[in-house]
């Protein structure tokens, strides 16, 4: 009779207050979507930098006067080099590229899809250097110091520069999920509470005839709570299938190419079904919460 009653009390108070329910469901989806969205920006800029870091090489350029003199590395100081960086922990290979290999490089990869650009290379336009692949990206700061005033050495260039660059977007585009979300959030709570006390107005006559007869406080106060964490859920749902749609429906459109060419990591509907429970425990916890503080401070009978 006690699960019954209380069954009943917190489908009443879902009734009486239906237009406060709806607002706080729909307030709570958005700022749970916002946050699971944020969420998945995370995860697929850990999968991208990976992926990027796993390309990343440290290209050491040479002076002028080997360039010109050296194509074919044969000389003392580019052989010596060569054989310094092979012989050097952590370097998984070492390419050598003369001036004519720069410029095909830069024609066929770098300004392949740019042919106004790709005819004004010349072999003076680029140095001879190194690309060197390091097992762990960290390295290249002892690259740098062991070879960077070596002679014959005119700078070393860190692709992971780059990759940091490409990844503070992204990090800002997560930080500004992560804001609206907290904004959505405080609103969120601040509906709960409001919802909570005008429930627990509308029955208090019920609820002080109860505490006469005998019912404890958690007991009266329960369906109260349940009315929250019911709305929550609800909203948590809702954020979850609007994931699942906007990353099936407009995402996958959005950056196919951007997959395709394996630039950006892809966001899989395993990654949002990762968050999902993430996105429900915080959605009951904030309710649950929320309610339970409200009753607490403005129930004292």
């Amino acid at each position: 009779m006690r699960a019954s009653f209380i069954f009943s009390e917190l489908l009443t108070g879902l009734r009486r207050n239906v237009t406060m329910t709806i607002a706080m469901i729909l307030t709570t989806a958005i700022s749970l979507g916002l946050f699971g969205s944020g969420l998945l920006v995370v995860q697929m800029a850990g999968k991208t930098q990976q992926i990027f870091l796993d390309r990343v090489e440290v290209q050491i350029f040479l002076t002028d006067d080997i360039s010109t003199s050296d194509p074919g590395c044969e000389a003392e100081i580019c052989s010596s080099l060569r054989k310094e960086l092979d012989e050097t922990p952590s370097v998984v290979s070492v390419e050598y590229l003369n001036r004519d290999d720069a410029v095909k490089d830069a024609t066929e990869r770098v300004f392949k899809d740019q042919p106004e650009l790709a005819a004004l290379v010349s072999p003076d336009s680029f140095p001879a250097s190194f690309k060197v692949k390091l097992s762990d990206p960290e390295r290249f700061g002892v690259i740098n110091d062991q070879f960077g005033a070596r002679p014959g050495v005119e700078s070393v260039l860190n692709q992971r520069e780059l990759v940091e660059r490409l990844f503070s977007v992204l990090n800002g585009v997560r930080n500004a999920a992560f804001a609206i979300a907290i904004v959505q959030a405080v609103a969120a709570i601040l509906l709960i509470a409001n919802m909570v006390q005008i429930a627990a107005f509308t029955r208090r006559t019920e609820v002080g005839i109860m505490r006469l007869v005998g019912a404890t406080r958690w007991y009266t106060q329960l369906p109260f709570l349940l009315e929250a964490v019911v709305a929550a859920v609800v909203g948590a749902v809702l954020a979850i299938v609007g994931l699942f749609t906007a990353k099936n429906m407009f995402i996958d459109d959005v950056l196919a190419d951007v997959y395709e060419a394996n630039i950006v990591a892809r966001i899989s509907n395993s990654d949002v079904l990762f968050v999902s429970p993430v996105l429900l425990l915080v959605g009951v916890g904030m309710a649950a919460v929320t309610a339970y503080v409200t009753l607490r401070l403005y129930v004292r009978e």
